[in-house]
């Protein structure tokens, strides 16, 4: 699906963050500046910065603009359900998925039983794929698809992007997830796909849900802890008491 106005804005600015064009503390160019220089309109502008303060880049700040805020390069928001395309796609990471495995099974994976032990008797499909940020192994993302709701998935989707395609292709509601994060050791093939040089690694576990409470994922994400910073990203909100 073609990106809108809005977010190849977003994402050329993002760019221009990561590149430090635009510094940590520094102010973007005002809305009517972007306007012009962009060649769109005002609420179009509007709704790119609102997508770049919702991931943390920049801080909106009433009758002055958008300051720019000090984020590392790869700082993951772990609250979010954001896919890693998406990710990729927003933050400019320059990263590249390789599917390791892609298979049916009748019943979970070996490697998700520890973590997911009410869950052993589903069928799915099991995903197993490397993210490679710079050329380097960062990410190793093991997924499985509960069969229901998924029954089938083409290694296209799987290479490109996962949510894209149960959201637009199968109509699915992707709406919350529960995560728990953890440093463990992992074992032999996970170390050498990330190339670890110790077994420990950083690893986060998540429940997937649709938006009518089904679960329809479990994910292992594994990384290496030499070459991320998580970040959770919150905004108040204000409740009346």
């Amino acid at each position: 699906m073609a990106a809108s106005k809005s977010e190849i804005i977003a994402q050329d600015i993002a760019e221009k963050i990561r590149h430090k064009q635009f510094e940590p503390g520094e102010f973007l160019p005002s809305e009517s500046q972007l306007t012009t220089l962009y060649g769109s309109s005002r609420e179009t502008v509007r709704k790119a910065l609102d997508h770049l303060n919702s991931l943390g880049l920049i801080q909106k700040i009433r009758g002055k603009g958008s300051m720019v805020l000090n984020l590392e390069k790869y700082s993951f928001p772990i609250s979010g359900i954001s896919s890693f395309a998406e990710l990729n796609k927003s933050l400019g990471m320059n990263a590249k998925t390789k599917v390791i495995k892609l298979e049916k099974l009748e019943t979970l994976p070996e490697i998700f039983k520890k973590k997911f032990p009410n869950q052993e008797d589903h069928a799915g499909i099991y995903i197993e794929r490397l993210r490679e940020i710079d050329g380097e192994p960062a990410v190793l993302d093991c997924d499985f698809l509960l069969s229901p709701p998924i029954t089938d998935l083409p290694e296209k989707a799987a290479e490109n992007s996962l949510y894209d395609y149960l959201e637009h292709d199968l109509g699915l509601n992707i709406s919350y997830a529960t995560k728990e994060i953890t440093v463990e050791k992992i074992n032999s093939h996970c170390q050498k796909l990330l190339q670890l040089n110790d077994s420990l690694g950083v690893l986060v576990a998540s429940h997937n849900f649709l938006n009518d409470t089904t679960l329809f994922e479990l994910t292992l994400s594994f990384h290496n802890p030499s070459k991320f910073k998580f970040v959770d990203f919150a905004r108040r909100q204000k409740i009346k008491l």
